[in-house]
């Protein structure tokens, strides 16, 4: 069968449709399209158009002008085309450097002037140490180590060392651990292991540790062994800062304090070894420059080491700083942490180097 052989059927007449049958039908109604446009051009639309000559069929529509784009989702946001911040330090340095020379001003005048007034600076530290540490260890852990016994005993330590050296040091600690377990009898016994276990710690970690400055300063170049244990402590706290900051690459200890990198203490060492050269050869006396390099070496690792210390302990407690009281830096305790393991340190090795006196 082709085209045209085709004939259309009859259509019955009705109301519905026109008496007139054959290939011609009723003729469709006018309905406007949703611009209000009537089709009222058959042929048009037999077509494909529509009346006015635009494409009928939504494949043919004019381009119409594009709707914005929703944004894309911040994993796909595009890129900021303007450089990347450069790196800064996570600390206020106008602040911490502020305090940091106010410091520096107390300790320089009071070792200077008179040696039982610097004893009096270890000893406010020691105390204000002391109670950072055992306020963080009440607020995030619940230990209730006593600080009234810890105080009393840490400045009996640090002025005991000063007087009677090494021997009168040992003796007060005995005593000040000995006055934590009897104080701690006074509340209930539960939890009392743990909270004499932290307050021998205490006793240990700062008075103790801070006495070694005290018997540093007993030797008649004291001062000078003082500054110098100071001097390269800073140094090369400062040498891993500025290393680490600019070379950094490799993580030292990333689980305790990720922004210690290895290039860092290698900074720390080249800058600790060259100050302690430096200060053997013209402040101790009958000093070595070589005995520098060692002692300066012995200093970055200690200095190293005791910060990660405290990084662990400030870890373990959920906290940043230990306290606020030195805007800048922290608390006391965040600037005691790489000087009290380098005490015993530096003692030990200028009473090897030059003896104790």
């Amino acid at each position: 069968m082709n085209d045209s052989s085709w004939q259309p059927e009859p259509v019955p007449a009705g109301p519905a449709y026109d008496a007139q049958v054959g290939p011609q039908t009723r003729p469709m109604p006018i309905v406007p399209d949703a611009a209000g446009r009537d089709f009222d051009d058959r042929e048009a639309r037999d077509r494909g158009v529509a009346a006015d000559g635009g494409p009928l069929f939504r494949a043919e529509t004019p381009p119409q002008e594009p709707m914005p784009s929703p944004p894309p989702p911040p994993s796909q946001a595009p890129q900021d085309a303007s450089p990347p911040p450069k790196k800064r330090a996570g600390r206020d340095l106008r602040a911490a450097i502020g305090v940091g020379v106010g410091l520096g001003a107390v300790i320089f005048a009071s070792l200077f002037i008179v040696k039982a007034v610097f004893v009096g600076v270890i000893v406010v530290a020691v105390v204000v140490g002391l109670w950072e540490l055992t306020s963080r260890l009440q607020e995030k852990k619940g230990i209730k180590a006593p600080l009234v016994p810890l105080a009393v005993g840490g400045a009996a330590m640090v002025i005991a060392g000063y007087v009677r050296g090494a021997e009168g040091a040992w003796v007060a600690m005995a005593l000040t651990a000995l006055a934590v377990l009897v104080w701690r009898m006074t509340e209930p016994p539960e939890d009392y292991l743990k909270d004499v276990t932290a307050g021998v710690f205490a006793a240990f970690y700062v008075p103790f540790l801070a006495t070694f400055v005290a018997m540093l300063l007993t030797a008649d170049d004291g001062p000078q062994r003082v500054v110098t244990f100071l001097l390269l402590t800073v140094v090369s706290d400062t040498g891993a800062y500025a290393v680490g900051w600019r070379f950094g690459k490799t993580k030292l200890a990333p689980r305790i304090s990720p922004g210690k990198t290895r290039e860092g203490l290698v900074g720390a060492v080249a800058f600790a070894m060259a100050a302690g050269a430096l200060c053997m050869e013209f402040l101790i006396d009958d000093g070595v420059w070589w005995q520098g390099l060692v002692l300066g070496l012995a200093v970055a690792v200690s200095a190293t080491l005791g910060d990660l210390g405290e990084s662990m302990i400030k870890r373990d407690l959920g906290i940043k700083d230990m306290g606020t009281l030195l805007p800048g830096h922290g608390g006391i305790m965040d600037r005691l942490d790489s000087l009290l393991p380098t005490a015993p340190v530096v003692w030990l090795l200028l009473a090897a180097f030059v003896g104790t006196g």
